[in-house]
């Protein structure tokens, strides 16, 4: 996988982002500015080994969707808990917030 920039003005909509599966290569097109699609893309490409590790035969079509499937699985199963990951912690900032308020108001009467 490599990324190709035309311009340097504005990469946001010049930077075209290459990813090679099963042989083939795809392009696209970032569309956030603050995203790293390079390693958005790497991290896709993990995913889709990973999973066509799990499978013998890599040449049937249907064997590409499933290796897809997998693998998309596998990264929502990443989001998710990242998810709970931050709603533990924001949970944990609020909490602490309060207490701290608490304390605060406590302190000024």
């Amino acid at each position: 996988m490599t990324t190709e920039t035309f311009s340097d003005k504005d990469k946001s909509l010049d930077e075209i982002v290459k990813i090679e599966l099963f042989g083939e290569e795809f392009r696209f097109r970032p569309e956030g500015e603050d995203m790293d699609s390079a390693k958005v893309a790497d991290y896709l490409k993990h995913h889709v080994i990973m999973a066509e590790k799990q499978f013998q035969f890599k040449s049937s079509d249907k064997n590409k969707l499933a290796i897809l499937l997998l693998a998309a699985m596998n990264m929502s199963k990443d989001f998710h808990e990242l998810k709970m990951e931050y709603s533990k912690l924001e949970a944990h900032v609020c909490q602490r917030m309060a207490s701290l308020k608490k304390k605060i108001d406590e302190g000024i009467q």
